[in-house]
C-alpha cells in the first residue's frame, strides 16, 4: 500500500481575484506560500518519502516549501499533474464567463473532466509504483483534486459542496484495487483550519461551480 497525500497550491493574485487560471502559470503570493509552509509543518508529523508536483509555478513552489521543511529534495516535476485547462475563460471571474457563455454553452479550449481524468489517474498510479509501500506528497491543483475525489468516491459527501482550499491537504491510497480516497481534510488538516478564515470565493474562483 502506497499513501500519496495530495497538496492543493497555496494562493495566488488570481485566487485572490478570483479569476479562472487553468494552464495560466501565476506564482503564489505571500499568503500562499505561508499556506504551503503550514502543509509542509503539517505533514512533518508523517514520514514522508518523496515530493512531486505539478510543473506549474505555483504548484511547483508548494512542493519546493513542502519538500524544504521535510528535508527532502526538490519536487520532481510531472506535467500530467497541471490544473485543468480552461481555454479562453482563463483570466476571466465566473461572473465574466457566465456572461460570454451563458447557461453552460460550450467554453472553446475548455479540458473536459473525462480528459483530465484520463491523464491525472495512470500519473499517480505510476508515482505510487515508483515509491511502493512509501508514501508520497503531490503538489497539485484544486480541479485534480476534485475531480480524483468525485471519480473514487462519488458518494463521499466531499464530493459536492465540501471545499478544497489552498494549501489543503488529502490522502489517498494505492494498492491492488487501485486508487482509494483515505481522508478528505485529512485529520492532520484539522489543525490548519484555525489558520485559514478566507471565504471560500477568495480562493478559487470556480470551487463549488457545476463545472469547475
Amino acid at each position: 500500500m502506497t499513501r500519496l497525500w495530495l497538496v492543493r497550491h497555496g494562493e495566488t493574485e488570481w485566487n485572490r481575484a478570483r479569476r479562472i487560471q487553468g494552464a495560466t502559470d501565476i506564482p503564489l503570493n505571500g499568503t500562499g506560500r505561508d499556506q504551503a509552509r503550514r502543509a509542509g509543518e503539517l505533514l512533518r508529523r508523517r514520514p514522508v518519502d518523496a515530493v512531486v508536483a505539478s510543473p506549474l509555478v505555483r504548484a511547483a513552489e508548494t512542493g519546493a516549501i513542502v519538500a524544504e521543511l521535510l528535508g527532502l529534495p526538490e519536487p520532481r516535476l510531472v506535467p500530467a499533474l497541471a490544473e485543468r485547462r480552461y481555454g479562453v475563460a482563463e483570466g476571466l471571474t465566473p461572473t465574466e464567463v457566465e456572461a460570454r457563455f451563458p447557461d453552460g454553452a460550450r467554453v472553446p479550449g475548455r479540458e473536459s473532466r473525462t480528459a483530465l481524468l484520463d491523464r491525472v489517474l495512470p500519473a499517480l498510479e505510476a508515482i505510487a509504483a515508483d515509491h511502493a509501500g512509501g508514501s508520497v506528497v503531490v503538489a497539485t491543483h484544486g480541479a485534480v483534486i476534485r475531480t480524483v475525489v468525485s471519480a473514487v468516491a462519488p458518494d463521499h459527501g466531499a464530493a459536492v459542496g465540501v471545499p478544497i482550499r489552498n494549501g489543503s491537504v488529502h490522502s489517498f491510497e494505492v494498492g491492488d484495487a487501485g486508487l482509494r480516497l483515505r481522508r478528505f481534510d485529512d485529520p492532520l488538516e484539522d489543525e490548519s483550519e484555525g489558520h485559514r478564515g478566507e471565504p471560500l470565493a477568495a480562493q478559487n474562483a470556480l470551487e463549488g461551480a457545476g463545472d469547475a
